[in-house]
């Protein structure tokens, strides 16, 4: 999968909420690639991120953060308990 998001030297911003809400909607799980000139500490941007966008924190890979929020009308990730 590859990274189809970034955030980049205008950090989080509401139009980049709106974009990755319709993102992680469509999709369940998203990747979103932290650029090198974000100065903020990228846990933090990670949890800033799921908390504004009601998604879980699957995992924070180098400057990649992966999301997920599962689609409640039409699920495309099937998890096993």
């Amino acid at each position: 999968m590859e990274s189809k998001y970034q955030v980049g030297k205008n950090g989080i911003t509401d139009t980049l909420i709106e974009i990755l809400d319709k993102g992680i909607e469509k999709h369940e799980l998203i990747k979103i690639e932290l650029m090198r000139c974000v100065m903020k500490d990228k846990k933090e941007i990670a949890h800033l991120l799921s908390e504004r966008l009601h998604a879980e924190l699957i995992t924070i890979i180098g400057g990649v953060i992966v999301l997920y929020r599962k689609n409640l009308k039409e699920p495309k990730i099937v998890l096993v308990d």
